[in-house]
């Protein structure tokens, strides 16, 4: 006996409200357009999907499989496969403490224990008012300003318990909260939306570097240390380099790396040696000396003897 079934196949149109769907449906045609190959364009739509559901939803699995032609397992191996995609509702601001080894040893843990206490939750919990997530992070990428929180990838320098603290209470409270290095902090969805490329104009917002940052520019200003040329690198001389310098006082360039006083420490920075400047800087053997691991120079007859292993080798070679 045939079993006939009788269920329609599932659209997008019945998985969201009409309104959601024709706006998904144009939203992802800007997407895909950037790809050759459709299929490419799976991370931006999963980000997309965030940005409606706050986490990829069944129904945005769905969405994704039916408009790149993959199946669903496909589009959720990928969606479990980073931590950036969620697969349960994501609280409005995701904090993410960083307990990696320096963060650690600055005092993450505490920063992340308090936070948990206070929030009454977990790793990966959300608060019952659905507006923060908590997350433990193995790093985030800025160890020059341990410890470190972000929100919802915005940087929170230098932070201790309390100041973690005040923070969630603060977001929780709907306050406008700027970040360390970066603009005011939005939600996830928002956020979510501008990773699957919709930018929303505050890329340039706030400081972008501080003074720990750009210590070493500074060091290496001081003691003119300069980075050579590449081996065979004809693009880059010195009138090349001059020009090409960064000027302090530009605004554009103040902005960069977050001050405004014209001193940034980029004069002189990382300007193109030639190669023959390269060797002339280098020590030669003679001026290093010999090395006490260096075993001692062979006496002519194994020198003698070397050489006709060598001429041996080379008639064989020949052969």
């Amino acid at each position: 006996m045939t079993i006939e079934s009788t269920s329609q196949p599932v659209t997008v149109g019945s998985l969201y409200p009409d309104d959601v769907a024709e706006r998904l449906r144009a939203d992802a045609a800007v997407i895909l357009a950037r790809y050759p190959q459709e299929r490419s364009a799976l991370l931006p739509l999963l980000h997309l999907i965030q940005s409606v559901d706050s986490f990829v939803s069944p129904r945005g699995i769905a969405f994704c499989a039916e408009t790149l032609g993959l199946s669903r397992a496909e589009v959720s191996a990928v969606a479990t496969f980073y931590s950036q995609y969620k697969r349960k509702p994501n609280g409005a601001y995701t904090v993410g403490v960083c307990t990696n080894t320096l963060c650690a040893v600055m005092g993450g843990d505490d920063v992340y224990d308090a936070v948990s206490e206070h929030l009454g939750v977990g790793n990966d919990e959300t608060t019952d008012d659905g507006l923060v997530t908590l997350e433990r992070l193995e790093c985030n990428a800025a160890c020059d300003y341990a410890p470190v929180v972000m929100v919802n990838w915005e940087f929170f320098d230098d932070v201790t318990p309390q100041r973690a603290i005040d923070l969630v209470d603060r977001l929780r409270a709907g306050e406008r909260v700027e970040a360390s290095r970066g603009p005011v902090v939005q939600d996830f969805r928002a956020v979510s939306r501008v990773l699957a490329g919709f930018e929303d104009g505050l890329a340039d917002d706030g400081p972008a570097a501080g003074h720990a940052t750009l210590t070493g520019l500074q060091i290496s200003r001081e003691h003119d240390w300069r980075a050579p040329a590449y081996p065979g690198d004809t693009t880059g001389t010195a009138d090349s380099a001059d020009t090409a310098e960064a000027d302090p006082t530009d605004e554009a360039t103040a902005d960069a790396v977050g001050h405004g006083d014209g001193d940034t420490g980029l004069e002189d920075v990382g300007e193109v040696q030639s190669s023959s400047e390269h060797d002339a800087a280098t020590p030669s053997e003679d001026e290093v000396g010999e090395r006490p691991d260096e075993p001692a120079e062979d006496s002519g007859d194994q020198s003698a003897a070397e050489g006709s292993d060598t001429s041996h080798d080379a008639k064989g070679t020949d052969r």
